[in-house]
C-alpha cells in the first residue's frame, strides 16, 4: 500500500512538473510574439515566410495545373492581365506550355525543403562538433579547427559548383554539397559560444556537484545558446535557398522537368524579350521568399540578443 501511495506521489509531481514546464513554454512563446509585434519589419518577415510554408505544403490542392503537364498549343502563353492571356493560366505559361503559377508553387516545396534540410543538419554536425571542440578543446579541437578554417578558404558557391560536378546532379547530391561545408560557420559560433559559457560560475557548480560532461553540455550549456544558433540557422536558410537556385540556374542543382525556381529562371533566358514572365515571376517569388527571411532573421537577432536589448 505505501509502495501505492509513493507511486500515486511521484507520478502527481511528474504530471505536475510537465503541467508547470508546459505553461513557462507557453509564458515564453506568448512573451515572444507580443515582443515581436513591437518589430515590424520582423513580424512582416514571420508572416510571409508562413505563408509560404503553406503554400508549399497545400501546394497539391492550391496549384490549378499539374506542374510537370506540357502542352505545347498553349506555349509561352502570357499570365492572364495581358493580351493573349487566358484565366485558365493565371501567370501564363513557359516554353513547353506548363503552368507557371503550378511551378512556382510546388518550387517553394523544393527550395524550403533544401533550405531546412541543408540548415538542419548544418546545425546537427556543426553544432555537436562546435560543443565537443570547445568543451574539451586539446586536439580535437585542433583538428576541426583546422579544417573548418581550410573549408572557408573557398567560396562556398564555387566549392558547391565543385562537389555538384564531382557527384553529379540530384537532390541528394545537392543537399551534401551544401552542408559539406554549410556546417563550418555553426561549429565557429557554437565553439565559441561554449568556451565563452564552460568559465561561468553554473557550469563550474554543474562540474562540483558530479555532473556528467555530456548532461552539462546539453541540459546546462546549450540552452543559453540556443537562441544564437536559432538566429544564425534563419539567416542561413536565406541563404542557403539561393544557393539551391544558383545551383539549379546552372544546370547542377535539381533537375527538370521537377520544378525548381533556379532551373525556371534559366529556362526564360533565351525569350527574356518576348516571354519575360518566365524568369522574372520565379525570380520575384525567390526575392520574396529570401527577403522575408532576412528581415525575420534580423529581426530576431534583435529581439534575443540581450545587448541589443538593453541598447
Amino acid at each position: 500500500m505505501d509502495k501505492m501511495n509513493s507511486s500515486q506521489v511521484l507520478l502527481n509531481n511528474g504530471n505536475n512538473l510537465n503541467l508547470i514546464s508546459l505553461k513557462l513554454f507557453l509564458r515564453n512563446q506568448i512573451a515572444f510574439f507580443s515582443e515581436l509585434k513591437g518589430h515590424p519589419s520582423a513580424l512582416i518577415g514571420f508572416i510571409i515566410l508562413i505563408l509560404y510554408i503553406l503554400m508549399a505544403i497545400l501546394a497539391p490542392l492550391i496549384a490549378p495545373h499539374s506542374p510537370t503537364t506540357t502542352d505545347l498549343d498553349n506555349r509561352l502563353l502570357p499570365p492572364f492581365w495581358l493580351e493573349g492571356g487566358k484565366s485558365t493560366f493565371l501567370l501564363g505559361t513557359d516554353v513547353l506550355g506548363m503552368d507557371l503559377l503550378s511551378r512556382i508553387i510546388y518550387g517553394a516545396q523544393i527550395s524550403l525543403i533544401v533550405g531546412f534540410l541543408a540548415v538542419g543538419i548544418s546545425i546537427l554536425i556543426g553544432g555537436t562538433l562546435g560543443m565537443i571542440a570547445g568543451y574539451y578543446r586539446g586536439i580535437f579541437d585542433q583538428i576541426i579547427s583546422r579544417l573548418a578554417d581550410l573549408l572557408l578558404a573557398f567560396p562556398f558557391l564555387i566549392f558547391a559548383i565543385g562537389m555538384m560536378a564531382f557527384m553529379g546532379p540530384g537532390f541528394l547530391n545537392l543537399i551534401l554539397a551544401l552542408t559539406f561545408k554549410g556546417w563550418v560557420e555553426f561549429f565557429r559560433l557554437v565553439r565559441g559560444e561554449v568556451m565563452s559559457e564552460k568559465t561561468k560560475e553554473y557550469v563550474e557548480a554543474a562540474n562540483a556537484l558530479g555532473i556528467s560532461k555530456l548532461k552539462i553540455m546539453v541540459v546546462e550549456i546549450l540552452p543559453n545558446i540556443i537562441h544564437s544558433i536559432t538566429v544564425l540557422g534563419t539567416l542561413r536558410l536565406g541563404y542557403m535557398i539561393i544557393m539551391e537556385a544558383s545551383l539549379s540556374f546552372l544546370g547542377l542543382g535539381i533537375q527538370p522537368p521537377t520544378p525548381a525556381w533556379g532551373s525556371m529562371i534559366n529556362d526564360g533566358r533565351d525569350y527574356v524579350m518576348n516571354a519575360w514572365w518566365i524568369s522574372t515571376l520565379p525570380g520575384i517569388a525567390l526575392l520574396i521568399l529570401v527577403l522575408s527571411i532576412n528581415l525575420f532573421g534580423e529581426g530576431l537577432r534583435d529581439l534575443t540578443d540581450p545587448r541589443l536589448k538593453r541598447s
